[in-house]
């Protein structure tokens, strides 16, 4: 359900605004790159569904499937590219502290529309080849502050042109396991629990999300096949115009062969073991490599100050969400 706060004013408006994404999109790109050693390369629509390529999220979105006459058979269009990255980084010869980043599009039909959420999903989906002595916590930990500091770099160059902005971000990242986070908060929701601990620490990195908790529920669901769960988590900002926590990206440590394995019959899905992906994976052929996506939209939005998603991309929208932002003098594009 979409929620529009009383008085919200655009900072900028819609001409501005165009400017500002184009912006954001460009001087982000550049920083991300330099901080993470990362070469931007050509993604994939679409992938064969036969590949064990696709994204399976939470393992209940339905991905868009069509036919494909010419080449005799059927295509899925990505839900992200957390896997088709991995396969990337080794058909590419791509070397230990080096990786890409890819412009990714996405259609998640069955994605829950509010202010954060559309059908359509854009993101930097980047993966960056590491080693045994890296594949720990602390070298994720180091990615994600480089990742804030490119975050909060384009900002400042963003008020440097659009002296109207008012955002501010903090630099200093809060890490907090979702075991820890539901310890001091046992009676609220996992969402109730990041936006009390982001309204209090205002940059928070949420890791170990996935596996089962105390309570018998995990943080939040994710795939067995790409994030090893035990070092893996989401970063989130304070959203001062909406007064919440905004997850700007999920990333992680991805899985070797022990920790795909041990995934694969938490999540009951051994079968997938058999798919070319997993097999290649499993059997060592495979770079280890960290990686994540970052928002593009949620990046915006949170930059700009806006308080829908709509406001810095296109997509449909539901005839509730129209008529009330309408009412609310917010410009769906």
């Amino acid at each position: 359900m979409v929620k529009i706060p009383e008085n919200y004013t655009p900072s900028l408006g819609l001409y501005e605004t165009q400017k500002a994404i184009g912006l954001i999109k460009n001087v982000f790109l550049v920083k991300i790159c330099a901080a993470l050693h990362l070469k931007r390369v050509t993604a994939p629509l679409f992938v064969d569904p036969s590949t064990g390529l696709n994204d399976d999220l939470n393992g209940v979105e339905r991905p868009v499937e069509f036919d494909i006459p010419a080449v005799g058979g059927n295509a899925q269009v990505v839900h992200s590219l957390a896997k088709w990255k991995r396969l990337a980084l080794h058909d590419y010869g791509f070397y230990v502290g080096n990786g890409l980043v890819a412009d990714m599009n996405a259609i998640r039909r069955d994605e829950e529309l509010d202010n954060l959420h559309s059908i359509y999903v854009d993101q930097w989906d980047w993966e960056k080849v590491i080693d045994r002595d890296t594949r720990n916590m602390a070298y994720l930990e180091d990615t994600v502050r480089r990742i804030v500091s490119a975050i909060c770099g384009t900002l400042d160059e963003l008020k440097w042109q659009f002296s109207g902005l008012s955002t501010e971000l903090c630099r200093d990242v809060y890490f907090i396991t979702a075991q820890e986070l539901e310890d001091r908060y046992p009676d609220l929701t996992p969402k109730q629990r990041e936006n009390v601990i982001v309204r209090e620490h205002r940059t928070v990195f949420i890791e170990q999300i996935g596996g089962v908790l105390k309570s018998g529920k995990p943080h939040d669901g994710r795939a067995p096949d790409y994030d090893d769960w035990s070092m893996n988590g989401d970063l989130l900002f304070w959203h001062e115009p909406l007064g919440m926590a905004l997850e700007i990206s999920s990333m992680g440590i991805r899985v070797d062969e022990n920790s795909l394995a041990a995934q694969l019959k938490i999540a009951g899905c051994e079968a997938r073991a058999e798919l070319p992906f997993h097999k290649m994976l499993l059997n060592g052929e495979l770079p280890l490599t960290i990686g994540g996506g970052i928002g593009q939209s949620r990046l915006c939005m949170l930059l700009l100050g806006k308080v829908h998603i709509g406001e810095v991309q296109a997509s449909l929208w539901d005839e509730e969400t129209r008529r009330v932002c309408a009412e609310k003098g917010v410009i769906l594009l």
